[in-house]
C-alpha cells in the first residue's frame, strides 16, 4: 500500500485513493463529499468511459434510434437536428442505455449477439479509463491545483482485473499511485442492493463467460426461447448471482492490493475528516493483521 500506516496517510500532502465495490455502497456519495470539501479531484470511471471511450458509439445509438422516426429522419438527413448524449456525473443513462439488458427487441432488450459485442466495447473502455488515472492524477495538480485525488470507480472493476495475478496490469499500476480501498458488503446490504435492483433494474456488464453460464441457465430453468426474453426478468435473475461472483474478486484485490472498510463505516462519513479517519483505521488494523 502506498501508505503504510495511519499517521502516514494523515499527514500525506496528497491522498490518492481508489473505491471500489458493487454500486449502490457509496463510492459516489462519498466521492462528492470529497470533492465538495474543494481539496479533492474526483475521477469517475463510468463517467471516463462514457465521455472519452464510448460517447460515439451512444450517439450513433441515439441517432438510430431517431432514423425509425421519418420526422427526425428527414432533420438528420439534412443535417437540421443534432443528437448527442448529455452525460454527467450525476446522470449516466445515456451510457447505461446503450448497454442495455439481452433480450426480446420489442420489450426493449437486445439480441445477445449485439449484447455481447456492446459487453466487449465496455470491456476495454473500462480497462482504458482505469489506466487514464495517473494522467488525471497529473492533470488536477498541475491544471486545478487539487492536492488529493478519489478515483470512483465502476461496479465492474472487479471483473476486468485478474486479482491473484501479481502482473496484472491495471492493478499494478493503481497501487503504485493510490490507495484502494474496498467498500465491503455484508449480508443484510446484499438483500438492500438485490431488492433495490429488483424494483429498478440497470444495465450491468459481466465477464463473456459468467454472461454465457446466466444465459444458458435462465433460458434451461424457465424452458423459455432466446427471442422472448425478458430483459428485466433476466437482470434480476442474473443480478443475484453476479453480486455472489463479484464478492471473492473485491476481496482479493482488497487482500493482495488493498484494504477493506466496511459499508457501515462508510455511511457514517459526513465530511473529508470522517473518511480521513475512517481510512486511518482501517490501515492500522491491515497493519496489525499483517504484521
Amino acid at each position: 500500500m502506498i501508505f503504510e500506516t495511519a499517521q502516514e496517510w494523515r499527514s500525506a500532502p496528497e491522498k490518492r485513493v481508489a473505491l471500489f465495490g458493487m454500486s449502490g455502497l457509496g463510492k459516489t456519495h462519498v466521492s462528492n463529499i470529497l470533492r465538495r470539501s474543494g481539496a479533492w479531484f474526483h475521477y469517475s470511471v463510468d463517467y471516463r468511459i462514457g465521455s472519452r471511450y464510448l460517447i460515439e458509439e451512444i450517439n450513433d445509438n441515439l441517432k438510430r434510434e431517431a432514423m425509425k422516426n421519418p420526422y427526425l429522419a428527414d432533420l438528420l438527413r439534412s443535417d437540421s437536428i443534432d443528437i448527442t448524449a448529455r452525460l454527467r456525473f450525476e446522470n449516466l443513462a445515456p451510457l447505461s442505455a446503450w448497454l442495455g439488458k439481452p433480450g426480446n427487441p420489442a420489450r426493449g432488450g437486445l439480441q445477445i449477439g449485439e449484447y455481447r459485442h456492446r459487453q466487449a466495447l465496455h470491456r476495454n473502455a473500462e480497462i482504458a479509463a482505469m489506466h487514464d488515472c495517473p494522467r488525471f492524477m497529473a492533470r488536477a495538480r498541475a491544471l486545478y491545483g487539487y492536492p488529493h485525488f478519489v478515483c470512483d470507480t465502476s461496479g465492474s472493476f472487479c471483473e476486468v482485473v485478474e486479482p491473484d495475478d501479481p502482473q496484472d496490469p491495471v492493478l499494478a499500476q493503481l497501487s503504485r499511485n493510490l490507495l484502494l480501498v474496498w467498500i465491503e458488503s455484508g449480508p443484510e446490504h446484499g438483500k438492500k442492493l438485490t431488492e433495490r435492483f429488483r424494483r429498478a433494474p440497470k444495465p450491468m456488464y459481466y465477464p463473456p463467460a459468467l454472461l454465457d453460464r446466466l444465459w444458458k441457465e435462465y433460458l434451461a430453468a424457465g424452458n423459455v426461447p432466446e427471442g422472448d426474453v425478458d430483459p428485466d426478468d433476466f437482470a434480476v435473475f442474473a443480478y443475484r448471482r453476479a453480486l455472489a461472483a463479484r464478492q471473492p474478486r473485491y476481496r482479493a484485490i482488497a487482500e493482495n492490493w488493498g484494504l477493506g472498510v466496511s459499508a457501515d463505516d462508510i455511511a457514517t462519513v459526513r465530511d473529508e475528516a470522517d473518511f480521513v479517519d475512517v481510512i486511518a483505521r482501517a490501515i492500522t488494523d491491515v497493519s496489525r493483521a499483517r504484521a
